[in-house]
């Protein structure tokens, strides 16, 4: 049996501690190699004592210093910063790569892993938004796999199998997050507070704030297009408030193939160490019969823009995404720091898509592009973001 060796990104977040929930359920089946984290020192040490890594890296450096000396006397290596986040996912001993950090930090680290010839679950969306061109270039040039984590993407590619020539349509399935069906001006009230109650996922607060604009869901669109190679015009988005179908794939006979399960991200994580096989699981078993009602409908694009301004920045190309997604970075911030209100989280990042984007689908993007965009658009935003407004 081929024991995976894994490096997981983001260990202490979400995703990272479900990932390593599942690890521990099939320890004959993997070796934990390396955890990053940022800068959970207590929880990372907690997670080295329990799995023995060779190597732990907090990209903050001053808690790299601490986590060091709490493991005076053991045999895992720490590292700090930039450069010992790029030395973990490269590391030689590591074949599975587990990208669990949300936000474009993911970008530089997943190319590195990418070069460096290892195999990819990917859970951090915004890698292939800012850099999709780059990215998956990378991935056919060395051969790699990147294996879909998020639940939605998940779905879609079990529904597959293989081959994407029969499809007639994507559908990816939203909750319509803590604020569907209301208004406008109701949305004008709408508190940081209110805005972190998902009523189906517990996330973390950049991504629940994500799903209240469905901005998630305009990421996700964009993330399904690279991975599936598919057009913007044949991806669309339904609202299932139940969040039991995670998405569907229409096939041009007619035919649709849709996964169902409890909402739960144990599921696609393991599916995505466990592929091309299927393990047993915990997780709850959905029942038709007790569940009842399984209802869709259509997203309101005119009180929830930001997902029409995703599909018009994938459309767009170039770094339009980018900046969608760095711009709703930094507004989503000012938004939980009280400096803005909800309803300017779109109307920020349309700003910044004027200011900043780059429309063309011709000429893939470099590194270098991405990065200096990436940094002006956050440098800009940081600057005047809630002086915009006035």
């Amino acid at each position: 049996m081929l024991v995976q060796q894994l490096a997981i990104v983001g260990s202490t977040g979400s995703i990272g501690q479900q990932t390593l929930e599942v690890v521990s359920r099939f320890p004959e089946r993997f070796r934990v190699c390396v955890l990053v984290a940022s800068s959970n020192i207590d929880l990372m040490e907690k997670q080295i004592r329990q799995f023995s890594p060779q190597l732990a890296v907090l990209t903050e450096p001053s808690a790299a210093a601490i986590l060091e000396q709490r493991l005076d006397g053991l045999s895992t290596m720490v590292l700090g910063g930039q450069e010992g986040l790029l030395e973990a996912v490269t590391h030689p001993d590591v074949n599975t790569v587990m990208m669990a950090i949300s936000g474009m930090v993911g970008l530089v680290p997943t190319l590195a892993a990418i070069k460096a010839s290892k195999k990819i679950a990917l859970a951090n969306k915004e890698t292939l938004v800012a850099g999709g061109d780059v990215i998956m270039a990378a991935a056919r040039a060395n051969g790699v796999q990147i294996l879909p984590v998020d639940s939605e993407h998940s779905a879609i590619w079990q529904c597959l199998h293989s081959s994407t020539s029969e499809v007639e349509k994507l559908i990816l399935t939203a909750s319509g997050g803590p604020f569907r069906g209301w208004t406008k001006e109701e949305l004008e009230r709408v508190t940081p507070a209110m805005a972190l109650r998902h009523p189906k996922w517990n996330m973390g607060p950049k991504i629940t704030v994500d799903s209240a604009t469905l901005m998630n869901k305009g990421l996700e669109v964009i993330e399904a297009h690279w991975l599936f190679n598919m057009p913007y015009e044949r991806i669309e988005v339904v609202v299932h408030p139940q969040s039991i179908v995670h998405s569907a794939v229409l096939f041009q006979d007619g035919a649709m193939l849709a996964q169902l399960g409890a909402p739960d991200m144990r599921v696609p994580i393991q599916y995505a160490l466990s592929w091309p096989d299927r393990w047993p699981s915990p997780v709850d078993r959905p029942d038709l019969a007790q569940l009842g009602q399984l209802t869709f409908e259509k997203p309101d694009l005119g009180v929830f823009p930001c997902l029409a301004l995703a599909y018009h920045a994938g459309r767009m190309g170039g770094t339009m995404p980018l900046v969608l997604n760095t711009a709703n970075e930094e507004a989503v911030k000012l938004f939980l720091a009280g400096q803005v209100p909800f309803t300017a989280i779109p109307r920020l990042v349309e700003m910044a898509m004027e200011r900043y984007g780059r429309e063309t689908a011709e000429d893939e993007i470099s590194i270098e592009e991405i990065l200096l965009v990436e940094r002006e658009t956050r440098e800009w935003l940081q600057r005047d973001g809630s002086a915009l407004l006035a």
